[in-house]
């Protein structure tokens, strides 16, 4: 039974003290998506930012904001 209990408050320690502490990653402010784009997903490379849409591309953006390329999702 003890070790059970143990058990239990290890698990609600380690939930509390792994949670992220609700900060949203920055974001240049000039960023800015295609007229009619949606965002689905972001992804934050090394030197990149990655935006999925809804009607299936990939935008890709320097750090800085600066449109670089447009995929097409297939």
């Amino acid at each position: 039974m003890v070790t059970m209990i143990a058990g239990v408050i290890t698990i609600a320690a380690v939930l509390v003290t792994r949670m992220p502490d609700g900060n949203a990653v920055p974001l240049p402010e000039n960023l800015a998506l295609p007229a009619g784009a949606t965002a689905q997903s972001l992804t934050l490379g090394p030197d990149y930012i990655l935006v999925t849409t809804t009607d299936a591309r990939i935008l890709i953006f320097g750090r800085d904001g600066t449109f670089r390329k447009e995929l097409p999702l297939e």
